[in-house]
């Protein structure tokens, strides 16, 4: 079994953090029914402006909030306005890596959502996998260009 990852939320801004709250992350059902994030399920937070990385189950907010809300010990590992990656895993047999379509959503500043994206793996005759980032109408987005190091 592999952990892989299931959905993600990228760039999503925090609006609150509740320390005195018991610890979790309040997201927006909106947004967790999207992406195929569950209530109660783990998910992994990886702060952009600091650089925390933290773990913790989602609690659903209100409805249509845009809410982001770090509660308990996670609060202080963040502020108002971060943007956070989170994101969610399943484990799964290698081959079945290619029924895997997790759903990406990405945020403007005030947590609407930007785009949506999907991610596709596909393996050829040989068993060599390739990996694409499939966009909202079908169009395959390109992956940035990896440059060669030099010394």
């Amino acid at each position: 079994m592999r952990k892989v990852l299931a959905a993600k939320l990228h760039g999503i801004h925090v609006t609150e953090a509740n320390l005195h709250y018991h610890g979790s992350i309040t997201l927006d059902p909106d947004h967790c029914h999207e992406a195929g994030v569950l209530p109660m399920e783990f998910v992994e937070i990886w702060n952009k402006n600091s650089g925390a990385r933290i773990s913790t189950y989602v609690i659903f907010g209100a409805r249509g909030s845009r809410c982001c809300v770090l509660n308990g010990a996670a609060a202080r590992t963040c502020q108002v306005g971060d943007q956070l990656i989170i994101c969610s895993s399943s484990y799964l047999e290698e081959q079945r890596i290619v029924e895997l379509r997790p759903k990406i959503l990405t945020f403007d500043r005030s947590n609407e959502i930007a785009d949506r994206l999907t991610y596709s793996v596909t393996s050829d005759a040989a068993g060599r996998y390739d990996f694409e980032i499939i966009g909202e109408t079908g169009d395959v987005k390109t992956l940035p260009l990896r440059t060669a190091v030099s010394n």
